[in-house]
């Protein structure tokens, strides 16, 4: 644990006892860069509070004003749904406090291990709560941490499938050449590997969203089973010439593909085969119809 993770967490310690106090609060944990031990500088705290039932705003000043020093951001979400964030500045520090009922994160958790909703960015909350580390209520909070951990072969598989579409811009290089395609290759580029993540997030069972997706190298050393090197292949799509990218993108997807036939053969692949290998032919002008 280096001096900043240190740091930031002793402050995490010290500001929660406001909450803590609250006899409605029933489990609280930090997680973010916190809880992986990875802190630097530009590093927030990202605390998760779970009630009975949520504080009301008087007590949520009430324990900011104990909070020496803070300054309040502002406040995400509406807590008519059972659930919302503040953000606040302590010491210069931004911090993070997400206020969730017990009924409701529990809702949400069951939208991702039962209903399988992978574009929900709830999938962060699972990661996050797979590293988080207790500060009060262990006994829950590590129900929760098993209940997480038992990932569904049902949400591998709609995972697999959801994310398993390319656009064949390996096919396209001629065309883009021609024209001012700039944004769009990019964005292709950046959905492209945002889907192959995905792909094999669900073949190793790995909760992962797209929501401000960050520390990527770390995220693939945890994969069983991914292409070699994947992590530099991937970072260097981004600045290689557009031939050689496009070229490359194309053997990361063929790649990953058969990895899907391989350990989850009840994935039609089909689609993507057919793209694999194509390449767009320009037309030419018919004499007779000139």
């Amino acid at each position: 644990m280096n001096d900043k993770t240190q740091y930031l967490l002793k402050l995490v310690k010290r500001n929660v006892r406001a909450y803590i106090a609250n006899p409605k609060t029933k489990a609280v944990m930090v997680a973010g860069s916190v809880a992986e031990r990875l802190c630097d500088e530009y590093s927030d705290c990202d605390v998760m509070i779970y009630y009975d039932e949520l504080p009301s705003e008087e007590e949520l000043h009430l324990a900011r004003q104990q909070n020496q020093c803070s300054e309040l951001i502002g406040i995400l979400g509406d807590r008519q749904e059972g659930a919302f964030g503040e953000s606040f500045l302590v010491n210069g520090v931004e911090c993070q406090f997400a206020h969730a009922t017990i009924a409701q994160w529990e809702k949400e958790i069951s939208t991702i291990l039962e209903e399988f909703d992978v574009q929900s960015p709830i999938m962060k909350a699972m990661s996050g709560t797979l590293v988080g580390i207790p500060l009060y209520g262990k006994t829950l909070i590590q129900h929760w941490k098993a209940k997480i951990a038992n990932y569904p072969d049902g949400l591998a598989q709609t995972m697999v499938e959801h994310y398993l579409k390319f656009v064949p811009i390996w096919g396209m290089q001629s065309k883009l050449a021609k024209r001012d395609t700039t944004l769009w290759y990019y964005q292709i580029l950046v959905e492209s590997v945002q889907n192959l993540l995905g792909v094999l997030s669900g073949l190793n069972h790995l909760y992962y969203s797209t929501f401000q997706f960050k520390r990527m190298s770390r995220f693939i050393e945890q994969m069983d089973i991914a292409p070699n090197n994947l992590a530099s292949r991937l970072e260097d799509l981004f600045s290689h010439e557009a031939p050689v990218a496009v070229n490359e993108l194309e053997a990361l997807v063929r790649e990953t593909v058969e990895f899907v036939e391989i350990h989850m053969q009840r994935v039609d692949t089909s689609e993507v085969r057919r793209r694999l290998g194509w390449r767009q032919q320009p037309w030419k002008l018919c004499e007779s119809d000139r």
